[in-house]
């Protein structure tokens, strides 16, 4: 199995390769994990990941400005149903629109905007910050086998609002209901770093390793 990881100048990568190489290795799984910018190396891709860290119009713009890459990305997920799995910005780059700091086109593939933060509670910081709460929403397979108490680790100031509620499979609990997980078809995408989340992060990628959508 070949998963690669995009790299478009965003994000530590090297710590989400290592994560989905532990993933593998604890699930018995032969997988060669390669950070690459290259569009060619999503032809041979067998899984695709694309991270994302910073504001939304700075990840989409390093995403475009990588010659052949948005194009790449495209025909690997939309036309042949490679596995996708988006993280933090890189999932929110999935939504028609991101609204930080200007407004900016997203790649449309899940129907949606990415906005502000706005908890109910003035007490709450932004950005959310630290370990929360995931509530399953929707059983889907790169969810199986999750404790009930199972807690990821967030960070971020802008939350995706989600036009068909079906496509959220978890919520978390921030000042009111936040999405932390979504999917449709063969992609999938965490506004959680599972990288950073520990044994629940591990088992999500150990999950989408072995997904078959």
């Amino acid at each position: 199995m070949k998963v690669v990881i995009i790299d478009y100048g965003s994000g530590n990568l090297r710590s989400a390769a290592k994560a989905f190489e532990r993933a593998a290795k604890d699930n018995g799984l032969s997988a060669e994990v390669v950070v690459s910018a290259d569009p060619d190396a999503l032809k041979s891709a067998d899984r695709v990941v694309l991270p994302g860290v910073g504001a939304f119009g700075d990840c989409r713009a390093g995403l475009m400005a990588v010659s052949g890459l948005s194009e790449a990305l495209s025909e690997a997920v939309l036309t042949d149903g490679k596995p996708f799995f988006g993280i933090c910005v890189g999932m929110q780059l999935l939504a028609d629109q991101g609204l930080e700091h200007g407004t900016y086109d997203g790649l449309g593939w899940i129907s949606g905007k990415v906005e502000a933060l706005a908890p109910n509670d003035p007490a709450l910081k932004i950005p959310h910050m630290g370990w929360n709460g995931l509530e399953i929403k929707k059983v889907h397979p790169v969810l199986d086998g999750l404790p009930a108490d199972a807690h990821a680790y967030f960070v971020h100031s802008y939350a995706y609002t989600v036009a068909d509620p079906e496509q959220v499979l978890a919520t978390v609990d921030y000042g009111g209901p936040v999405t932390a997980m979504i999917g449709r078809d063969n992609m999938v995408g965490s506004q959680f770093h599972p990288e950073k989340s520990q044994q629940v992060g591990l088992k999500i990628i150990g999950n989408f390793l072995k997904w078959n959508p």
